[in-house]
């Protein structure tokens, strides 16, 4: 019995509890807020590990500070909004402004930083490079800047983990809101280290300061943090939802087969009608990629591309996540559906709109995958591994701004 016990215990030995910034920020430095105007940049993700929401916690222990200003990033402060919509201006319980960084503006202006001190960051950021959260804090650090605000960044978990780098760098010519920075595709690091990395690397001169998780390890997937998961928009409903959004995403871009949005496993699967699920399985285990398997997988969309249509297809199963590389299972998806059905590819690619052409340079960081895609006949290990020798060089160049 005594080793039985020893056993059940063990997982919580190995990764203990994370408590996130908020956590930390409410038991150890409050004093940090004293005496400041506070603006909170959040949306429904910045709960305490109790599960109280950071505005709220906030305004129980804001005795010697005041809440002035409510920022929210895409999908609103509450997570309702679809991708891309636009979000309105609001009031918090009728009395404190909610400022909408997705709406008319994406930058907060000089009117909406008027009467705030410090600016808290407090949003469960998903660990790849294309979602806009992230934006939406370097947008604000760059304005508050500009007008001598500090800003407190509250650190949360990376939900893939803080180990796994893959895919292209950013180029500069296509920064955008849906990549800022130069770093790979997954980059590894929570949006404290990245706030810390944008910070000193794009010289912004901000008066940042990084409120460190407790408890966190590099190794953990969201899964290990003990922490409750609240999806960060509609299409990311799980914990393991981040890593197959970097592992179908811009897969999902190209308009070619639907990646489940519209059906029940958003990410996590892929098919169309005229896709054979038996044979491309087969074709792309073949290939043995480390870290997963793909399974034959049939399904019929409720809404958006191939709605109400039979699909066949894979469901990307991951059987090693130390191993399991994202990008490189989305390439090679992209390479073999060039090759096993050139008809319906081309004919996509082809009639790939110009809008929707930047759209996916600017999600895979560069022009160079587009033109293999649309050019090249066998392009899946080409673009696996694109920009090898550059995610090199990114992990000696973050180390400086790791803090675990």
């Amino acid at each position: 019995m005594r080793y039985l016990l020893v056993f059940l215990f063990l997982p919580i030995l190995v990764f203990g509890k994370v408590k996130p910034g908020i956590d930390v920020l409410l038991e150890e430095n409050l004093s940090l807020l004293k005496g400041k105007r506070v603006g909170i940049l959040t949306n429904h993700t910045g709960l305490t590990s109790k599960l109280d929401h950071c505005i709220e916690a906030l305004e129980k222990r804001a005795k010697d500070f005041s809440i002035t200003a409510l920022f929210c990033p895409e999908h609103g402060l509450f997570g309702s909004e679809y991708a891309c919509e636009k979000v309105k201006d609001n009031k918090y319980k009728g009395k404190i402004p909610v400022y909408s960084l997705h709406g008319q503006v994406r930058r907060p202006t000089k009117q909406m930083l008027n009467k705030i001190d410090i600016l808290i960051y407090d949003i469960q950021e998903i660990g790849v490079r294309s979602y806009t959260y992230a934006s939406t804090l370097f947008y604000a650090m760059e304005e508050a800047s500009k007008h001598k605000i500090k800003v407190l960044v509250l650190d949360r978990p990376n939900p893939i983990n803080g180990e796994l780098v893959d895919g292209p760098m950013l180029h500069d010519e296509q920064r955008s809101f849906i990549g800022y920075i130069n770093v790979p595709f997954c980059h590894g690091m929570t949006i404290g280290e990245l706030a810390s990395f944008f910070n000193k690397e794009y010289k912004i001169g901000c008066e940042l300061t990084v409120i460190k998780m407790k408890g966190w390890e590099r190794s953990m997937s969201y899964k290990d943090t003990g922490l409750s998961w609240i999806p960060t928009s509609p299409y990311i409903p799980e914990s393991d939802t981040p890593l197959f959004y970097a592992s179908s995403g811009i897969l999902g871009e190209l308009g070619l087969v639907n990646i489940g949005i519209g059906y029940t496993l958003p990410f996590k699967i892929i098919g169309a009608p005229w896709i054979e699920a038996e044979k491309f399985s087969l074709a792309l285990n073949k290939q043995n990629l480390p870290g997963v398997l793909f399974v034959p997988y049939y399904f019929k969309p409720f809404y958006g591309l191939y709605k109400k249509e039979d699909c066949q297809g894979v469901k990307i199963i991951v059987t090693n996540s130390t191993l399991y590389r994202p990008l490189a299972v989305q390439y090679l998806i992209i390479g073999l559906l060039k090759s096993h059905y050139p008809k319906e590819f081309n004919t996509t690619i082809k009639n790939l709109s110009n809008l929707k052409k930047s759209s996916i340079n600017k999600v895979n960081g560069n022009r160079t995958i587009l033109k293999w895609i649309q050019e090249e006949k066998y392009i899946a290990w080409k673009m696996i591994e694109f920009e090898k020798e550059e995610r090199k060089a990114f992990l000696n160049k973050r180390l400086k701004y790791l803090l675990y």
